[in-house]
């Protein structure tokens, strides 16, 4: 009888694994219940669906608009839609900062993070609540233009309208897929198919990556189906719960197995193996060679296998560069507390969306800056929300050695905060973008950070006059390269003089929506005249902007790459001729909505100067 318990054994082992592997694949639907459901199980009445849209805009990372004002702003998707079935660019949608790899190619493009998960291709986001918690059946996204950018759709578990938080957040994925190119710039109404749940939700977040994308994409409602009553299934097979089985391998669960990583993180309890096998015989810098193209999870999981891996999956060294950003969802306190012995060499470090709705508290994050923020170069905090004064004292404090500072979005951190960036003398980069930066905060940043090389202050509504910080600039920062005043409302000639003359290293400039700049004072003429290294310059909405200033950019700014003249009235085909011959490294030219620039002029200068991106939107 003894040969036939190893088989029997065997045959457990298989059946369980066999299991194990029907669970992961096993659709949401079919793993609704923490128990077996039997076959030949009648189906039950099928709940009443509602359609709602949604009622409120709770947080998103960026959009094209101005924070006093509703067009291209992320508000629009509150609500019923505004433009859908038309196609075309209208002011009514939700448009975000960027598209395509333009924002890449310029001198302010950040350098990526390692380890990054393919799965991981989300560049902005929004969040929208909606009236009443539903099980989703579905999520209908309306596209007016350029549709294709939302690669990920994902549910809360909170209820942004409860009086009592929950005390746990999660989040699950409904949909997602890499980017894909979507042929044509006309609306569409985008029905995924999604996932099943097994929580009511009223709070939907979508994730998009508009690199593909030859223009902006424009979104113009966001519309949810679902029941009240979680939906049960008839079913011809038994099924097996995702919470009946270990969550190690359930990868798909989020991401990359963020779940379990507090726990990975504490494991110190390892098998006693005879050998490590043939990793004995490798140098140590090959293993860490090895392991460097593991992603954070991975290294969790492996640190867990031998005491060898773990002691090089537990190395500062694998920790030098860290991004958190692709596990937002599941980064909290004691994560953040079971990486500072990992973290205690580590010089690039992103927390980007992390921390929101209490995942991330004030002493978590501080006590994690005092063990671990000594040689600190780069701290990437985009949309921090539970970033306050005190954040950016420690910030200041701990890390000696800043050099970049991104608080892109962060539009929780009160004015006076921002007067503790200036004991930071060694900043190089400072992203403020829609931040509630003030005047006198933002000078004196300025007067103590005279390395700054890229500022990008733009939607920046609270400095009250953009000239005086013009002229500190050029006053103090004489090493600045990248420059973005964005919907900046007040700067004038006089500014712009005093920015030319003392930032002559500029290479890009980014001057859209600035209202109060008119080519008719000399500023577009004495910009080109005075920055010859510029390699973008735009001058969106400017309607000022005219042929003079064009011949001057092609006569003494050659190595421009690109130009934003939308909405100009006064720019003939002329002119732009001349550009394109003068620099010949130019690649993006968007003249859209140019009353003299017509279609059948940019079917020309395409046909002449094939390497340029000449863009034309429309409105129908």
């Amino acid at each position: 009888m003894s040969p036939v318990f190893p088989m029997l054994t065997v045959l457990s082992m298989f059946y369980y694994m066999c299991l194990r592997r029907r669970a992961r694949t096993a659709t949401r639907g079919e793993m609704n219940s923490r128990r077996a459901i039997e076959s030949n199980t009648r189906a039950l009445p099928i709940n009443v669906e509602i359609v709602q849209y949604a009622k409120e805009v709770l947080d998103f990372s960026s959009h094209y608009g101005s924070e006093n004002s509703m067009s291209y702003t992320m508000w629009n998707l509150a609500g019923i839609p505004n433009v859908y079935p038309s196609s075309g660019d209208f002011t009514q949608t939700a448009v975000f900062r960027t598209y395509g790899t333009w924002w890449d190619r310029c001198p302010s493009a950040r350098l990526p993070f390692r380890r990054t998960p393919s799965t991981f291709c989300s560049q902005d986001y929004v969040e929208l609540a909606f009236e009443e918690p539903v099980y989703p059946t579905a999520v209908h996204i309306l596209e007016t233009y350029h549709p294709g950018a939302v690669v990920r759709i994902l549910a809360c578990s909170a209820n942004p309208y409860s009086q009592n938080p929950p005390a746990e957040v999660r989040w699950e994925i409904l949909w997602s897929e890499p980017p894909t190119k979507v042929i044509g710039p006309q609306a569409r109404q985008f029905t995924p198919c999604i996932n099943q749940i097994n929580f009511p939700t009223n709070l939907i977040r979508l994730e998009v990556n508009s690199s593909l994308l030859d223009y902006y994409t424009e979104l113009d409602a966001v519309v949810l189906h679902g029941v009240k009553e979680r939906p049960v299934l008839s079913l011809k097979t038994s099924m097996i719960d995702m919470n009946d089985i270990d969550e190690d391998e359930d990868e798909e669960k989020f991401g990359c197995g963020m779940d379990t990583l507090n726990k990975q993180f504490s494991i110190v309890t390892l098998r006693e193996w005879p050998t490590n096998g043939y990793f004995d015989k490798l140098p140590y810098e090959l293993i860490q060679l090895i392991l460097s193209h593991l992603t954070v999870p991975d290294l969790c999981r492996l640190a867990q296998t031998c005491k060898l891996l773990y002691q090089h999956c537990c190395d500062p060294l694998q920790y030098i560069h860290l991004s958190l950003q692709p596990y937002w969802a599941r980064i909290n306190d004691t994560s953040l507390e079971y990486l500072q012995s990992r973290c205690t060499l580590i010089q690039w470090l992103n927390l980007s969306w992390t921390g929101n709705r209490g995942a991330i508290s004030v002493s978590g994050f501080s006590r994690f800056l005092k063990a671990c923020g000594s040689e600190l170069v780069r701290l990437e905090l985009s949309c921090g929300h539970f970033l306050n004064e005190t954040c950016l004292e420690v910030i200041t404090e701990m890390c000696p050695n800043l050099q970049e500072l991104n608080l892109s979005s962060c539009d929780k951190i009160p004015p006076q905060a921002f007067n503790h960036i200036a004991k930071v003398g060694s900043l190089k980069r400072l992203i403020l973008y829609r931040t509630k930066v003030e005047q006198t905060a933002l000078l004196s940043i300025l007067n103590f950070c005279s390395e700054l090389q890229h500022l990008s202050l733009g939607s920046c509504v609270m400095i009250e006059d953009y000239d005086l910080i013009a002229s500190m600039m050029g006053a103090k920062c004489k090493k600045l390269r990248s420059l973005d005043l964005w919907r900046c409302k007040n700067i004038t000639e006089s500014g712009i003089a005093e920015l030319a003359s003392g930032c002559q290293l500029l290479e890009e400039l980014d001057l859209g929506w600035c209202p109060t700049l008119q080519s008719s004072t000399g500023c577009f003429t004495n910009l080109a005249r005075k920055l010859p290294n510029l390699q973008k310059l735009f001058l969106t909405a400017n309607r000022s902007v005219c042929d003079t200033d064009i011949e001057e950019l092609a006569a003494n700014c050659t190595h421009l790459r690109q130009l934003d003249i939308l909405g100009t009235r006064m720019v003939s085909p002329a002119s732009l001729r001349k550009l394109l011959e003068s620099c010949k490294d130019l690649s993006l030219l968007d003249v859209s909505f140019c009353s003299q620039i017509d279609n059948r002029v940019v079917l020309e200068l395409n046909a002449n100067f094939p390497n340029v991106f000449i863009k034309k939107s429309f409105t129908q």
